[in-house]
């Protein structure tokens, strides 16, 4: 399989070779959502979300014997490989080996756990188990080990145990046909992802504070922009397997449906946080309208074999484009420009509907080479529009936390509001995880009791 050297390049190691702000304190700095910091944790943001949903999809499709499934773990694979420079970016070739080693090898775990559920061997399941620990410890000892404690070893294991368990229950569900606990708790697992990727880079900027310019990466700013990033990628990882299932009249495809919904409520109260009501109603009727709906209808299309209609729902998303880079610019007084913000929805929308095309056509390598650009290319939109706001908007992000209330932008005010829904969204999925970690320890406990 082919992949674009674009994804080769060290993704982590880019951030690195960003100019330098030398000479310029961090309390004299007018706050950014672009820093070697911010870019760390937007790296590691992409990597590990992506290696999610890549898991998510390399065992339902290996369950399912779907034509698509090697590359899928193809693609998993990749994914692991494409780390390894980035961590020597950081920790150098040894660390880098040794990372490549522990982390490559756990994706091989996801493929034999498939086959044991398949042939419904406990035996083989149980032992899959064990493998699993084996690697959080493994894992974990490597990265308290590499970031001399900065991030505490049992931090490390608990993270990483919620996360093994959130991709096994999501595959699990599946297998049951709990699409609608599938699809829960693979939205309560990708988000798992980006606390992982704030608890690292934060611990290896406090090691390395040279290296990363003395700046932070969990300032307000940067968790703006990693809340964009979620939200995008989430959003672009939904539209194209659900516009996979509703080609193949998969079983789980309303359950896709119900999480695009959800997604979209999330990112309304985003936009909402910041441009009060009235901004997210623009919002979400301009999103809905000729997006998610013209996607549907895309497909929909395309299984009639309908031509004329393909083309009038590519009319509609070239639409969307132009309407929400406009929103975009208007929002943000132009700090994000609207001919760049119609560019890169357009790119987005681009790469969705190519996605689908090449699955359609029964070229995986190149569809999942495309899911791959896509994906990466939802935190560029995160970074921009975040660092956009936060021009706009530099007093409320000058501190140490997130804002609670945002000026009125002549989009109606959310100074109206008593509680910024971001931090809703960010409290409640906290205590989610929380509660998962509860969960997905005793759900095994009474697994191994079983067993």
């Amino acid at each position: 399989m082919k992949f674009s050297k674009k994804l080769i390049m060290p993704v982590l190691g880019a951030s690195l070779l960003m100019p330098t702000m030398a000479n310029v304190g961090a309390e004299e700095m007018k706050p950014t959502a672009i820093t070697p910091a911010a870019d760390l944790r937007a790296d590691l943001d992409y990597l590990l979300s992506e290696h999610f949903t890549l898991a998510v999809a390399a065992m339902t499709t290996a369950y399912e014997g779907s034509k698509d499934a090697d590359e899928a773990f193809k693609a998993l694979d990749q994914n692991a490989v494409d780390m390894e420079p980035a961590i020597a970016s950081i920790y150098g070739e040894k660390g880098a080996a040794e990372f490549e080693r522990i982390f490559r090898e756990h994706n091989n775990y996801t493929d034999d756990f498939v086959k044991a559920t398949k042939e419904n061997d406990q035996a083989a399941m149980a032992e899959v188990d064990k493998e699993v620990d084996q690697f959080v410890n493994e894992f974990a000892t490597f990265l308290s080990t590499a970031t001399e404690g900065k991030l505490p070893e049992s931090a490390a294991k608990e993270a990483l145990r919620i996360h093994e368990e959130q991709v096994k229950e999501t595959f699990e569900d599946y297998v049951e046909g709990d699409y609608e606990g599938a699809a829960k708790t693979y939205r309560e697992g990708f988000q798992h992802m980006f606390n992982i990727s704030k608890a690292l880079s934060t611990s290896i900027v406090t090691q390395m504070p040279d290296k990363f310019e003395h700046t932070n990466a969990d300032t307000p700013a940067a968790d703006l922009r990693s809340t964009l990033n979620s939200l995008a990628a989430e959003h672009f990882a939904l539209a194209t397997m659900g516009m996979k299932k509703g080609f193949e009249g998969a079983k789980d495809y309303d359950y896709v449906g119900w999480s695009e919904n959800a997604n979209t409520a999330d990112f309304k109260a985003a936009i909402g946080s910041v441009y009060g009501d009235e901004g997210a109603a623009q919002f979400e009727q301009i999103w809905q309208g000729d997006h998610i709906s013209a996607q549907a209808e895309f497909v929909s299309a395309k299984i009639k074999g309908d031509t004329a209609g393909e083309q009038a729902a590519k009319d509609k998303l070239h639409k969307f484009a132009q309407e929400f880079g406009t929103f975009l610019g208007s929002a943000t007084a132009e700090n994000l420009p609207t001919k760049a913000a119609q560019e890169a929805v357009k790119a987005h929308e681009d790469t969705v509907i190519k996605t689908f095309e090449q699955y359609v056509a029964s070229d995986y390598a190149g569809s999942y080479e495309s899911y791959r650009e896509g994906y990466k290319l939802m935190f560029g939109v995160g970074q921009a529009l975040g660092d956009a706001i936060v021009k706009q908007n530099p007093d409320k992000f000058a501190g140490t936390a997130m804002p609670t209330d945002m000026p009125k932008t002549g989009m109606g005010g959310a100074s109206e509001q008593t509680t910024n829904p971001l931090t809703i969204i960010w409290t409640a999925l906290g205590s989610l995880a929380a509660l998962m970690a509860v969960v997905v320890v005793r759900k095994r406990q009474l697994n191994n009791k079983k067993i």
